[in-house]
């Protein structure tokens, strides 16, 4: 993909300019290319479950213990809100966060775009890159998932990159750590 606005040179100040860590490399500014596996849906679905299940279960306790007068009416409406926040949270934002969370890794830079109300924008350029993990969580490990997590020098934190197919994420971390190991110094 060829670039598509002008080349980020960062902040001499802080090594950051707009929506990236770029180290005062210039990198294009383009949206990453790869979207995330599409059983993150079902994984952010999974993870979206518990809280609201377990006040759902609290109102039904709260419905069947108190007295019927007053109780009743204040419960209803927020057993109504507990469902359609639960609604939402598991059918409408797991798909919008899909359609929105892209990452690419080049030989340069490691973009990842995230977020779907708040969204965020890294570029960590290779060359800034101190380590490179995987995680796999219980859902994830069920779900054949998996995180990267690139560390940098930033100090806006590591770049997480979640819901990668487990195999993917791992030749990716292979590959990351392949690619920075090409570049002398200690990547700060």
């Amino acid at each position: 993909m060829t670039a598509t606005g002008p080349p980020i040179t960062g902040d001499p100040a802080d090594g950051t300019h707009g929506h990236g860590d770029t180290g005062g490399l210039p990198l294009p500014l383009r949206p990453p290319a790869h979207r995330v596996d599409p059983r993150a849906i079902w994984w952010w679905r999974l993870r979206a479950l518990p809280f609201p299940l377990v006040l759902l279960v609290a109102q039904g306790v709260g419905w069947a213990l108190l007295p019927a007068a007053p109780w009743h009416g204040l419960l209803i409406a927020t057993i109504t809100l507990t469902v359609v926040w639960l609604l939402v949270e598991t059918l409408v934002v797991p798909s919008l966060r899909f359609r929105l969370h892209r990452w690419e890794v080049t030989d340069e830079a490691v973009y990842h775009r995230s977020g779907w109300l708040v969204q965020e924008w890294r570029i960590a350029p290779i060359p800034r890159v101190q380590t490179v993990d995987t995680e796999h969580g219980p859902l994830q490990q069920a779900l054949r998932l998996a995180t990267v997590t690139v560390t940098t020098a930033s100090a806006r934190g590591p770049v997480r990159i979640a819901g990668l197919d487990a195999d993917e994420a791992r030749e990716l971390a292979r590959r990351l750590t392949e690619t920075t190991g090409r570049y002398s110094g200690d990547a700060t």
